[in-house]
């Protein structure tokens, strides 16, 4: 059970945005696995951090072209959830 939900939130995603909307809005921004749903990621983000999830966005986010020796390749493409907390709620790591 445990590792199921590690599986579904791979990490926080911390940056100056996302320290922004932590602040402001209450949300949090984290990568996910591709195939995790909503409902998924509201217990994952519940269940690891002991909050209450109020509403979960999600985006699919494309890999950058990169150059290398042989030619171009592509970074992978990855899922990223936006959680928005209840606001007697908040986490700590941003």
């Amino acid at each position: 059970m445990q590792n199921e939900l590690y599986g579904v939130v791979i990490r926080p995603l911390v940056t100056e945005k996302g320290t922004h909307q932590s602040q402001t809005r209450n949300s949090y921004a984290f990568e996910v696995a591709d195939t995790a749903n909503k409902a998924q990621i509201k217990q994952a983000v519940e269940k690891i951090y002991n909050v209450k999830v109020l509403e979960v966005r999600t985006c699919r986010r494309k890999g950058k072209p990169r150059r290398s020796k042989v030619g171009w390749s592509e970074t992978s493409h990855w899922k990223k959830a936006v959680v928005v907390l209840h606001p007697d709620y908040h986490i700590d790591l941003f």
